[in-house]
């Protein structure tokens, strides 16, 4: 039997299979390591709360206004709608009138939406 004959007999998966006992093997060791040389040394100090270098003065229980969050979740959709508009510009000639036209039904529908959340309230503080 040639070399080439024997390597040939591997199975097609075996590199994937290298690749999942390595993988795994590094994660086992990174955790292995972590706990032997990270022993914890809890303090006051470190279990107190602590956000943007300053120590919290409110109380946890404290009810955060969702106004905030509603207008931060529309900001993401609507810039992540805005983000279809430059490969459209990119290839507007090659689009023609169909791809004006689509492009025009897209805004409308982004145009309806914007509008729902701005005559909601949404978009106040």
């Amino acid at each position: 039997m040639t070399p080439i004959a024997a390597t040939s007999s591997l199975p097609a998966y075996f590199p994937v299979v290298v690749l999942f006992v390595a993988a795994t093997g590094f994660a086992l060791f990174g955790v292995a390591l972590s706990y032997l040389l990270g022993r914890p040394r809890p303090n006051p100090a470190k279990d107190s709360v602590y956000e943007c270098g300053v120590p919290s003065v409110a109380k946890l229980s404290e009810r955060f206004p969702i106004k905030f969050y509603l207008v931060a979740m529309l900001f993401i959709l609507f810039d992540v709608d805005a983000a279809f508009l430059y490969p459209w510009a990119l290839i507007f000639k090659e689009l023609g009138v169909f791809g004006f036209i689509e492009m025009m039904i897209f805004m409308g529908m982004l145009g309806a939406g914007f509008a729902y959340a701005w005559k909601s309230g949404a978009l106040e503080w």
